[in-house]
């Protein structure tokens, strides 16, 4: 202290070199690859760390302006001096979506066996060439963000030289048939959103016996989704998918435990006789039209289910058109309300529209081992007295239905 003032002493003190290099790896890895590389300057210590990172990210800004001036030429030597590095995880980003400014991936490195490659994330106007069967024995997650494939050989190629991969992401807008033939897949999600129309578009044929995990969204103008052999299936997702040959979808999953089903019944085909005998979790939207003729289906045919959600995040704005509407209840009461259905979540419930009333009330009714019901419904301002008083009503007359199950517990909220 000196006259009363406090000094300060700073003192610069560099901790993050002081760090085992394993951890310094770790850090730098998750920054671009142009960083990791500026870091060789900062000192002595710091002069190799960066040629030990195995995770890789390239993000290319070509800045062109006609397409002449285009030359990618250095992306193949860029991914040559990573495989040559033994590289584990490359991310390719192509700053360009534009179809006319494809950059061509160098397929020809694929075909050396020492190949470390764990993680392959490729996007945007990436073109992928594979004439040959390629040599990724290490490949165990494969993402494809919209690329393009020079033709079907070109994908089977790919896939066909990665015995190990075991997820694989497909973004994409193609029209050709992408056959998935992966043994040791175990997981896979399809996003598809063409918005060109048409017929012709191709599609998917899917065999992959130690798939566990499968999402298929936005199958819209594609002639089919066939799935020849997933056996071991025990969760899959399936949405937006209508206008394709799809028949056997529903079929193919009837191995799953979990399933997420997002669509109405005119927009898929539901084989007879089907009988899911692993479902114990079952997710139906409430926004398509006559879902609950999907709802009936699915019950039916879960004679094991234990856990049913009805959701509608987005509170549909066409519901309204439903008014009116009847729904059809089952024949018979199903198994597995009788047996085994515990949990009943509805997210979205619109309790001025009588199909919803309907639904709701057969469930509660029929449920003899429910512990839990819940309800969540669309935020009402304070200030919309008469529909506040609505809703109050609408809670107390499901918490008075002649419920099966005395022991169930009610839950009443808003999104």
């Amino acid at each position: 202290k000196r006259g009363g003032e406090c000094l300060r002493v700073v003192v610069n003190e560099d901790r993050i070199s002081e760090l085992h290099e394993a951890l310094l790896v770790d850090i730098i890895s998750s920054l671009p690859t142009k960083t990791v590389v500026a870091t060789s300057v900062l000192s002595k210590r710091w002069r190799h760390v960066w040629k030990t990172v195995q995770t890789l990210k390239f993000d290319s800004n070509f800045q062109l302006e006609t397409r002449d001036r285009y030359d990618a030429s250095d992306l193949g030597i860029l991914v040559g001096i990573a495989f040559a590095r033994h590289v584990r995880n490359l991310v390719l980003v192509h700053d360009y979506d534009d179809e006319s400014y494809l950059v061509r991936f160098p397929s020809v490195l694929c075909i050396d066996d020492n190949i470390t490659l764990e993680t392959l994330k490729l996007e945007n106007s990436i073109l992928l060439d594979f004439p040959y069967q390629v040599c990724l024995k290490s490949l165990r997650k494969l993402h494809l963000s919209y690329v393009r494939f020079r033709n079907e050989e070109s994908v089977c190629n790919l896939l066909r030289g990665c015995p190990s991969l075991e997820d694989l992401v497909v973004d994409r807008v193609v029209e050709m048939t992408f056959i998935i033939a992966v043994p040791s897949l175990q997981r896979l999600t399809i996003e598809d959103y063409n918005q060109q129309g048409g017929e012709g578009n191709g599609g998917y044929v899917i065999n992959a016996p130690s798939l566990k995990y499968l999402n298929i969204k936005g199958l819209n103008t594609f002639e089919l989704c066939l799935i020849e052999k997933a056996p071991e299936l025990e969760e899959a997702k399936v949405s937006d998918v209508f206008d394709i040959n799809n028949e056997n979808i529903l079929e193919s999953l009837t191995s799953a435990k979990r399933l997420s089903l997002h669509f109405s019944p005119f927009e898929i085909k539901y084989p007879s006789g089907i009988i899911f005998h692993q479902l114990v979790y079952l997710e139906l939207d409430t926004d398509k039209c006559k879902w609950w003729n999907l709802l009936s289906l699915m019950l039916e045919a879960s004679p094991k289910l234990k856990i049913l959600k009805l959701i509608d995040v987005h509170m549909s704005s066409d519901k309204g058109n439903r008014i009116g509407q009847k729904w059809s209840q089952p024949k018979r009461v199903p198994e597995c309300l009788l047996f085994h259905l515990e949990t009943f979540v509805w997210t979205g419930y619109e309790w001025p529209l009588r199909d919803e009333k309907e639904v709701a009330t057969y469930i509660l009714r029929n449920t003899r081992r429910l512990k839990k019901a819940t309800f969540s419904t669309k935020p009402i301002e304070p200030v919309k007295l008469k529909e506040l008083e609505e809703r109050r009503e609408m809670l107390n007359e499901l918490a008075s239905v002649g419920r099966a199950s005395n022991s169930c517990h009610f839950v009443f909220e808003s999104m």
